[in-house]
């Protein structure tokens, strides 16, 4: 069993404030893939995670899955929004 060191689906242990709540559409890592996505959906076991950028949706063990604060959120976010800028398909 893991530890709740580095606090999967969440991540503020010990700094007094409250971790994210894992919950549809906040964006969170998977930390075996190293992947950035949105959360689509959940269960117990499973998080499905969709890329920010559009794509094919894919499952994580939720033990895996880091959701980010807002900070960290909104920089991913416009991560995405700044490639397709860049690349102009801004839509």
């Amino acid at each position: 069993m893991k530890s709740n060191a580095g606090s999967p689906v969440g991540g503020a242990a010990g700094s007094g404030k409250r971790p994210p709540e894992l919950r549809t559409g906040v964006v969170a890592r998977d930390t075996v893939r190293d992947r950035v996505g949105e959360v689509m959906d959940f269960d117990r076991i499973w998080v499905h995670l969709r890329p920010l950028g559009g794509g094919r949706e894919w499952q994580a063990d939720r033990e895996d899955v880091v959701v980010l604060g807002d900070p960290a959120s909104l920089s991913a976010r416009v991560a995405v929004t700044n490639n397709r800028s860049r690349r102009g398909t801004l839509r």
